[in-house]
């Protein structure tokens, strides 16, 4: 992206530049600007004139600039004495032709005087992207990216090549320019090359070394080390969007829940949630989450492979239910059989809305994107002969599964070309979103040996973020086929889409 051009007013403004630096100097940033003010003469007219002023377009406009200023006579700033910063093209001289009507009736009424005034700009009127504009190489400073994933008081910076010579700089830019900030880390491998648990290998640039963090979102509580976990605030918004979905008193199973930014969003909307992560150290910070936000009545947290936990939820969900069933049938016998207390008034009570626990799970989200769909294949033969639980001998549908993968515009193309035999989409275009979709419904369908696509009925392919320049994130959702559901668990048919599209 090319840089704005910027008029001779807005670069008055702009820092000083200095490429060469590699020590951050926060001296070197400092500007003075000879400009024009109205002093004035009894600050209880100031309100008065700085609106009229602003109205008639002569009181500077400037980011992070206050137009009040105390007065630059020592004696008058010592008595209270302000004035008011005016824009650029206002000159002090005795030629009143850049003042405008407004400001030249009320230098005539002595309300004000005009007067030279010098704005002084330090370091700390800059901003991050600001001060690495004038310090970067010029020809880096156009695709320049001051983002960052934030977790709690940590910046995680994963910097392309090109900007490793100056990596001590930025962090220490964006550390200034933060005060929540107290750590700057920078990913120095891909997430999940040396553990299996999507944690990766990084570098301290700037600022304290721990990584205890802890991480509010909405009104939950998340305690952790960050280099042990994995965390990403910028799926927030897919976490609402998926819980908006899961209605109060349904049972939801968060098959790598992480330290459970989906498993308590949706249970302090009432859901029951079954959560599992087979990170050790995301199971306990889990347990703790689910105890600082009190929903220990909802969630029950597991440390399990995803191929085993998911049998074992719905084994336990099931048997949880029944229970809990025959246990309200015995109190309801029992409140039945109680004789009525003599000389005390019947009070009707206003019952509290409960929900029950269901036997089955009304939804599965599976978040491991870089291997989640191989895990399908344990949904293979999960209610098999269960299917007095579901439609058409009740009205519960079976459940719908929510799983996340990767699709890079290679992998997109080369399905769009596989399915219609020509080549279609490129690098060079952009995603091909059509091709990602069935690429990922290929994928689906070759795991659970049914044939997924995206016009089957129940099925949404939503894109979530872009993860590189040619890579996305996507959220498959689709109801579980019953030929899945309450088929042989060990049975793998021979679907065409297992040969490719």
């Amino acid at each position: 992206m090319a840089t704005k051009p910027t008029s001779p007013a807005e670069s008055l403004f702009r820092p000083p530049v200095n490429r060469s630096m590699r020590d951050l100097d926060r001296s070197f940033f400092s500007r003075k600007i000879p400009t024009t003010a109205a002093r004035v003469a009894d600050n209880k007219h100031l309100a008065r004139l700085r609106t009229d002023l602003e109205r008639s377009g002569t009181l500077l406009q400037a980011k992070r600039l206050r137009a009040v200023q105390p007065d630059p006579d020592h004696e008058r700033r010592a008595n209270g004495g302000r004035c008011l910063v005016l824009e650029t093209r206002v000159k002090h001289d005795e030629d009143a032709s850049t003042w405008g009507d407004v400001l030249s009736d009320f230098e005539r009424s002595k309300i004000l005087e005009v007067i030279p005034f010098t704005l002084e700009l330090g370091y700390e009127y800059w901003t991050a992207h600001d001060i690495l504009s004038a310090i970067l190489p010029e020809e880096l400073v156009d695709e320049m990216t001051t983002g960052y994933n934030l977790a709690g008081h940590i910046a995680h910076l994963n910097l392309r090549d090109v900007y490793l010579p100056y990596k001590s700089l930025i962090a220490t830019v964006i550390l200034d320019k933060n005060p929540a900030i107290k750590t700057v880390i920078n990913k120095v491998a891909p997430v999940g090359a040396n553990s299996a648990f999507r944690t990766f290998r990084y570098e301290l640039l700037a600022g304290d070394p721990s990584l205890e963090v802890e991480a509010k979102v909405r009104h939950l509580v998340f305690r952790f080390d960050y280099s042990k976990v994995y965390w990403n605030t910028r799926l927030s918004g897919e976490h609402d969007r998926l819980a908006e979905l899961f209605r109060p008193g349904e049972a939801v199973c968060d098959v790598m829940a992480g330290v459970g930014p989906f498993a308590l969003r949706a249970a302090t909307n009432g859901v029951f949630v079954w959560a599992n992560d087979l990170n050790p150290d995301c199971h306990r910070s889990l347990l703790e989450a689910v105890r600082r936000n009190k929903v220990q009545d909802l969630v029950r947290v597991s440390n399990d492979d995803g191929h085993e936990f998911i049998p074992k939820a719905v084994d336990d969900l099931q048997r949880r239910a029944s229970l809990a069933a025959e246990t309200r049938a015995r109190s309801k016998d029992h409140d039945k059989a109680a004789p009525e207390r003599p000389g005390r008034r019947a009070t009707k009570k206003k019952p509290a809305q409960t929900h029950h626990l269901p036997p089955t799970f009304s939804h599965f989200v599976m978040n491991l994107p870089a291997s989640a769909i191989g895990f399908l294949g344990a949904f293979r033969g999960v209610y098999r002969g269960r299917e007095p639980l579901f439609e058409p001998h009740t009205a519960t549908a079976l459940p719908m599964i929510h799983v996340y993968c990767f699709v890079s515009q290679q992998e997109a193309a080369a399905t769009t070309t596989a399915l219609q035999g020509t080549t279609h989409g490129s690098a060079s275009r952009g995603m091909d979103l059509d091709g990602a979709k069935r690429e990922v419904c290929r994928r689906i369908s070759e795991e659970i040996s049914c044939t997924i696509t995206p016009e089957t009925a129940g099925t949404d392919i939503i894109p979530v973020r872009d993860v590189s320049a040619s890579k996305e994130m996507y959220c498959a959702s689709f109801r579980l086929p019953a030929q899945v559901a309450f088929g042989s668990a060990s049975q793998r048919g021979d679907d065409p889409l297992r040969h490719g599209l």
